[in-house]
């Protein structure tokens, strides 16, 4: 999991969140969600309020960050490819911290 916080001099509130990964084996454990509350509050340590995301839609990521409480903006059809070079849509989340 990355937290991404070298963004531009107008956003110094946001974090990017990128690259979540939870091996097959590990999934179901509790683990991308101990990574996610970790992540916030790491950003909220550093005077971050919001983050933003982005997960292929309806997959198993964007059904833990919406469980997790993340506010859903909308999706772009064929953003990313999968490993077979399909085109596959994403959606994109929010999360206010501190409220």
């Amino acid at each position: 999991m990355q937290l991404i916080l070298d963004l531009p001099e107008n956003q110094p509130h946001r974090a990017d969140v990128a690259k979540m990964l939870v091996h097959r084996r590990a999934r179901r454990q509790g683990l991308a969600e101990a990574l996610m509350r970790a992540a916030e509050a790491t950003a909220l340590e550093l005077g971050r309020t919001v983050l933003v995301l982005d997960a292929v839609t309806s997959g198993d990521a964007a059904r833990l960050y919406e469980r997790l409480g993340w506010v859903r903006v909308g999706d772009v059809p064929g953003y990313a490819l999968m490993p077979d070079e399909q085109p596959c849509s994403t959606t994109f989340y929010y999360r206010r911290l501190g409220d």
